[in-house]
Order: C-alpha cells, then structure tokens, then sequence
C-alpha cells in the first residue's frame, strides 16, 4: 500500500509504469556519465597538445611559420566537426572516438597561440569560472522540464549572427565591436549549454545499446564545442595579456 501510494504521488498509475520510468531514467544517466567522461577526457587531450607546444621550440615555430597555418588547422577541424556529425551513424564506436579525440588534439593546437597571448594566472582563473558556469547550465538542462526547442532555436540564431560578425571584425578590428561579440558569445553558450544538455538527453533516452557509444561521442563533441567556445569568450573579456 505504502508502495502504491508513493507511485501514485509521483503521477505514475501503475507500478510497471513506475519500474519503467525509473529504468528509464538510470539508463539515460550512465549514457550521460559516457558523454561527460569522454567530453571531459576531450578537454584533457586538448590541453596536453597545447601544453607539449608551448613546451617545444621546434613545433612552435613550426605552427608559426606561415600566416595560413592557424587558419588550415580551425579548416581541418570544421571539416572533422562536420564529417563526425554527418557521418557517425554509418561509423563505428571506435573510429567515431578517434575522430573526437583527433578533434580535441587540432583544437588543442590550434589554441596554443591564445594560450601565450594570456597570462596563466588569468587562463587558469577563467577556466575555473568557465567549469562553474557550464557545470550550473548542463544540471539546469539536465534537470528541467521545460521545453527548451524554441529557446534553443533563437540561440542557433544568435550563433549565426554571432559567427558573420566575428568574420566581419576580422577586416574591421573594431574594439567596441569585439567586446560586443564576447558579451553575446558568453550569452549564447551559456543558453546553448542548457538547450545541447537536454537535447542530448533525450537521444540517450531513444538511443538503443547499439548507439549508445555513438550518441556518447556526438554528446561529448556537442558540449565540449559549447565548453571551449564559452571559454574562449570569457577570456577575451577577463584574460590579462602578456
């Protein structure tokens, strides 16, 4: 009796229902722990790339010897983004891991000219409140129940914006016009991080145990591309430069 009256106070009208929406629920949150673990481990892999450039003379001049190569790299690594993300159902586990972990070495790369163009103290800092505010974000999209589609529309909207005019401030160096895409693009991600969470979420709920490593790495990728973004636009506006 006890039993059926904690069910009934949960909204459930029987107890199968409520067996089953409880299963349900410990097998979305151990796919979640996937997506966390290998977006996490993402991250790592990034920052041991660029902790082994800032560290090697020879590749450092090797990544500077052209004007071209920063931007061959952020080209490969759209590409890779792309291709994984249209791709990865017709992929193994395996090689959709690889391509994910590949990623986050370019990235990592890619990203060592912003690591020396700032000083440690100030990276280091800006990371702990990039873990803080992405952490509170994915919990609040982990656990609402409202529906995030139309938000999450609005804010692949802004994106857009956002990215025509970073493009445009490349020719323009307009200061003003920086600090104003910085300020959107930390609004953005922050949104974006809630909306990808729940998204990823309910591909995990319909995800059977054949996909469930694939739908792990294109979380993993999702939120590690919200990460690095939030991040990156947050030390543009707390950074100290060297």
């Amino acid at each position: 009796m006890d039993n059926w009256n904690n069910y009934n106070q949960n909204g459930y009208q029987t107890a199968v229902q409520a067996e089953n929406e409880w299963a349900l629920q410990r097998y979305v949150s151990s796919v979640m722990r996937r997506v966390y673990g290998k977006m996490s481990l993402g991250l790592l892999v990034t920052a041991i790339c660029s902790f082994l450039m800032l560290m090697s003379p020879t590749l450092l001049n090797l990544l500077f010897s052209s004007n071209f190569t920063i931007f061959i790299l952020f080209a490969v690594e759209i590409g890779l983004v792309i291709y994984l993300s249209a791709r990865i159902e017709k992929m193994s586990n395996a090689a959709a891991s690889a391509m994910f972990y590949l990623y986050s070495a370019l990235n990592g790369v890619a990203l060592t000219p912003i690591f020396l163009a700032y000083t440690g103290s100030s990276i280091a800092m800006t990371f702990a409140i990039t873990a803080g505010t992405f952490g509170a974000m994915t919990i609040a999209g982990y656990v609402t129940k409202k529906d995030l589609t139309k938000f999450g529309t609005f804010l692949f909207m802004g994106l857009i914006g956002l990215i025509i005019c970073s493009l445009v401030n490349l020719f323009m160096h307009n200061s003003m016009m920086d600090w104003c895409i910085s300020i959107a693009g930390v609004v953005i991600f922050v949104g974006l991080t809630a909306w990808d969470t729940q998204m990823i979420k309910r591909m995990c709920a319909e995800a059977d145990s054949s996909m469930v490593g694939k739908v792990a790495t294109l979380g993993a990728l999702r939120l590690y591309l919200d990460f690095i973004n939030l991040f990156l636009h947050l030390l543009r506006i707390l950074g100290n430069r060297n």
